[in-house]
């Protein structure tokens, strides 16, 4: 321990959580002269967005609008169609209005870099104002030493979501990878990523080069500490401290850093959403009233954010048309100690020769959307059953082409995925149904008629393999529909997948400008809330690859800018003369 308990620590403004939303906010502060600390639970910073691709989903980027005549109103239309009834109109003015300044500052005056793909489509591309391309943006590549000497802190990957170790880069570089039992040249290009993960883990006890949302992260963290700001792991905010005129003025901390601050423009509440909370999910998530239902692959979303807002008289909103963000993930023991693990299906499940369907061995929905509206339809088929779970089910084809999620395609042997649980085996469909619990005739029906519609090139049933987003997630070699293939090679394979997510969308109840409020409207001074925390301004809607970071990069960038200013405007103490200094 650095400090002793009693220890006073003096800032402007106290950031709790150091994912993309925190580290945005405290970058654009230290850019005006703010003294910032960051105040991260985890002994490692983060979050989340370490663990995640690293997409931003922020439509009217410069670059992005530019290279696709991309328009504002277009993306307000698809909005609005894509959660019509929350559609937060001031919300997303002022995310609209504040994109193009944002990713500006990032690149222009920080280590953050970003990269933009020419096609990276909407999610829901049936949807007027959908895009192909533009505005989704993905960071660059870092090296973990941009960090210094704090490099081990950094959140390290989803370990089962690594190809050995390497974690592949959405893009090019992930459907090379998927082509390595396929290509000479796939196959070499992936040896030479793995070899490089092996040595430098040998040598450094760590990958040096950083991909997707870690890259971010290194990025980020790295240009905050440049800049002055103390970013503290190992470092929980325990309570927040009022005045007695009600307003937030500081909090208490353990761990690392204990002691009290005294945050001169208030409290910045970035530390995650609450799916990992048991009793805020039995409250809010109504597929796991009871418990049990649901398994989060999230970094610290403990709900710790909404409980410390919660006690000073703030609220969760619920009022979005979906309370999380869904990603169904199949759970599975890790064999030298039995702990539970998990594998976020995100991607692959759009794949050809690949299906899901129920313990009647019935499909429900189109597998080839997004993982979150594909999760959204398993939710709504299984709402009156006690309990959440589906079969992703693939052929001999299948496995040896592209395996099913954790478990990899040839010529890596699989014995070990039949061990941990993850994967189950038939010789028949009948054999396979009996295994894993499924109507076997309903299975055999099921794929009968997929199938035909396989060989047709379309999906009578459910419409998988119609837009460009579902051939995106497909794969778009195979012909002549790049999401259907027929499953009729034995031995059959199955893993289940239940109901997981990658944060809540229900959060902290804020203002257009992100001040937390109380149920009647008002404002509690000093305190506010960006990211996964705060309930997101998309109204429940998911609208394309970055949703999560796309609104915490621009939120936290603007609560960085602006904070002075609110604070002094809802009466904190002290935040009219700190806004006069610094020019708000």
């Amino acid at each position: 321990m650095t400090d002793t308990p009693t220890a006073i620590h003096r800032c402007d403004i106290l950031i709790v959580g150091s994912g993309a939303a925190g580290m945005a906010t405290a970058l654009r502060a230290a850019h005006d002269g703010l003294n910032v600390i960051v105040a991260e639970k985890s002994p490692h910073f983060g979050g989340t967005t370490a663990l995640s691709a690293g997409w931003a989903w922020v439509p009217g980027n410069r670059k992005g609008a530019a290279a696709t005549g991309d328009t504002r109103a277009e993306a307000e239309t698809y909005l609005k169609a894509l959660a019509p009834k929350t559609y937060n109109e001031d919300g997303i003015a002022g995310f609209l209005d504040t994109v193009p300044e944002a990713i500006d500052f990032f690149e222009d005056h920080t280590e953050v870099t970003f990269s933009y793909p020419e096609k990276a489509p909407d999610y829901q591309m049936d949807l007027p104002g959908a895009r192909l391309g533009g505005r989704a943006i993905l960071p660059t590549d870092a090296d973990i030493r941009m960090l210094g000497n704090r490099r081990k802190e950094l959140q390290p990957y989803l370990s089962s979501y690594t190809v050995f170790g390497y974690m592949p880069q959405v893009g090019p570089d992930l459907s090379t990878i998927l082509k390595a039992n396929q290509s000479v040249k796939a196959f070499t290009y992936t040896a030479g990523k793995l070899l490089r993960t092996w040595v430098d883990t040998a040598l450094f006890q760590q990958p040096l080069r950083r991909t997707n949302g870690s890259a971010l992260m290194t990025r980020m963290v790295a240009s905050a500490l440049d800049a002055g700001v103390r970013v503290w792991t190992s470092t929980p905010v325990e309570e927040l401290v009022i005045d007695d005129g009600g307003a937030v003025t500081g909090a208490v901390l353990s761990g690392e850093h204990a002691g009290r601050v005294e945050a001169r423009l208030g409290v910045v509440l970035a530390g995650g959403g609450f799916s990992g909370d048991d009793a805020l999910r039995r409250q809010y998530f109504p597929h796991d009233r009871n418990g049990g239902e649901h398994f989060t692959p999230t970094q610290g979303h403990d709900g710790s954010s909404a409980r410390m807002a919660m006690k000073v008289g703030g609220r969760i909103n619920s009022e979005v048309s979906s309370v999380g963000s869904w990603a169904p993930v199949t759970v599975f023991k890790y064999l030298r100690t039995g702990a539970e693990r998990l594998f976020p299906h995100l991607r692959q499940i759009g794949l050809p020769g690949m299906i899901t369907v129920d313990c009647n061995g019935k499909r429900f929905g189109n597998e080839a959307l997004s993982y979150h509206d594909f999760g959204g339809q398993m939710l709504k088929h299984m709402k009156d059953e006690d309990s959440v779970y589906a079969w992703i089910v693939g052929d001999s084809k299948l496995m040896d082409k592209y395996g099913i999620g954790y478990a990899k395609p040839r010529p890596i042997p699989r014995t070990l995925f039949y061990k941990m649980g993850y994967l189950v085996k038939g010789k028949t469909l009948e054999k396979l149904a009996r295994k894993i619990g499924v109507d076997a005739a309903g299975l055999t029906a099921t794929i009968e008629r997929f199938n035909r519609d396989a060989v047709a090139g379309e999906d009578t049933q459910f419409g998988r393999g119609s837009t460009a987003y579902n051939h995106f997630r497909g794969d778009m070699e195979h012909k002549p529909n790049p999401n259907l293939a027929s499953l009729d090679k034995g031995p059959f394979f199955a893993a289940k997948v239940r109901m997981g997510d990658l944060g809540t969308f229900a959060g902290i109840d804020v203002d257009s400008h992100n001040a937390v409020i109380r149920a009647d409207g008002s404002r509690i001074p000093g305190l506010f809330s960006v990211g996964a925390a705060a309930v997101s301004v998309f109204g429940g809607g998911y609208p394309g690859y970055g949703s999560h970071i796309g609104p915490a990069l621009v939120f936290g960038y603007r609560m960085g800018r602006d904070i002075a200013a609110l604070a002094a405007e809802s009466g904190h103490a002290g935040a009219a003369e700190r806004a006069a200094k610094i020019g708000v």
